[in-house]
């Protein structure tokens, strides 16, 4: 047995030898070639330079409105209904900046359908919520100007719940229209300029912007008429204006003016883009005009946090670590608060 196993073993292996063929050729003299190397080549991955600069944006919009939101969580007295609409929006805002960052790691390594809608319904609902809360926060205004005597009461309060629910489900709801169908994924044809949004969806996102644009822009119309009102009121119970009441009107229209305008120069051009062009006109136009629009995010913390003169208290106290005392009153508002 166990020679048949060994004369069968052998013929096995002679058979083996004869029938297999050498991998390396074989030179003169012995000497086997050395084995050839396979080395990958990177593949070069170019990188749009805007697309950097949007990534960069987004990173900065998260840090400024992350610190936003920290000083509105952990200050006590910032819990009046104005501040959680402001904190509203840097939260928006903070969502935009990531998305910003989430889209670039998308395009350019996890790049498929399902994950580019994801991304497009990140960035839709975070920059609707964020337009939505701005006129949120301009009815906010108008309310404690319009209703002084009863604006600080519970009514109040539930009144900006509601208010927050209807803006985040509304904005949701837009965020999830690219994944529920409203995209250009199956026909590139459809392509509006922020693929894979579609040019119907984008040209809705745009009205709607318009629209709200349109509310904003009237009701601070009536917020300067409110503090006109009440500045002559005042001058005719003096019999004067006084140089403090005069100043304090001055600088709310000058803020309502620094409001608008921002808001108008940084959203109105793309949103009129959307409207006429689509995914075959230069990407470069798309660029300069959806920039200004991103960087409004940048600015919100500046216009509606940091310039608030609570925000700066709880900023200082928060930088020298409570040298001053934590418990200090909210001031009524006034004129230059609108």
């Amino acid at each position: 047995m166990h020679c048949d196993d060994s004369l069968s073993a052998a013929a096995m292996s002679n058979q083996f030898q004869n029938t297999s063929s050498p991998i390396w050729s074989v030179q003169e003299g012995g000497n086997s070639t050395p084995p050839p190397t396979f080395e990958l080549e990177p593949v070069p991955v170019s990188v749009n330079p805007w697309d950097i600069v949007l990534c960069v944006t987004g990173t900065l919009m998260s840090c400024e409105n992350a610190i936003v939101i920290a000083l509105i969580i952990y200050t006590p007295t910032l819990k009046a209904p104005m501040f959680v609409l402001i904190g509203s929006l840097a939260f928006a805002d903070l969502l935009a900046g990531l998305g910003l960052i989430v889209n670039f790691t998308i395009t350019y390594i996890f790049d498929t359908g399902f994950a580019t809608l994801l991304s497009a319904g990140l960035l839709i609902t975070a920059f609707s919520a964020s337009v939505l809360n701005i006129l949120a926060i301009t009815v906010d205004r108008y309310l404690s100007l319009y209703n002084a005597l009863t604006y600080h009461t519970e009514r109040t309060v539930i009144f900006t719940i509601i208010t927050l629910v209807l803006i985040w489900v509304t904005s949701i709801t837009l965020g999830a229209l690219p994944i529920m169908g409203w995209n250009c994924l199956k026909d590139e044809t459809t392509c509006s300029i922020c693929a894979p949004i579609d040019k119907n969806h984008a040209a809705a996102l745009a009205v709607t912007l318009l629209f709200v644009f349109a509310l904003i822009l009237q009701l601070y119309l009536q917020i300067c008429k409110i503090a006109f009102r009440h500045a002559q009121q005042i001058a005719v119970q003096h019999q004067f204006m006084t140089t403090s009441h005069s100043s304090s009107t001055t600088k709310g229209v000058s803020t309502l003016s620094i409001i608008l305008g921002t808001f108008a120069l940084c959203w109105i051009p793309f949103a009129m883009y959307s409207l006429v062009a689509d995914i075959r006109y230069p990407s470069i136009y798309t660029y300069v005009t959806a920039l200004p629009a991103i960087c409004h995010s940048m600015i919100n913390p500046i216009i509606y946090a940091f310039r608030n003169p609570d925000i700066q208290k709880s900023m200082r106290l928060a930088c020298c670590c409570g040298c001053a005392s934590s418990n200090f009153p909210l001031r009524p508002r006034t004129p230059s608060d609108v």
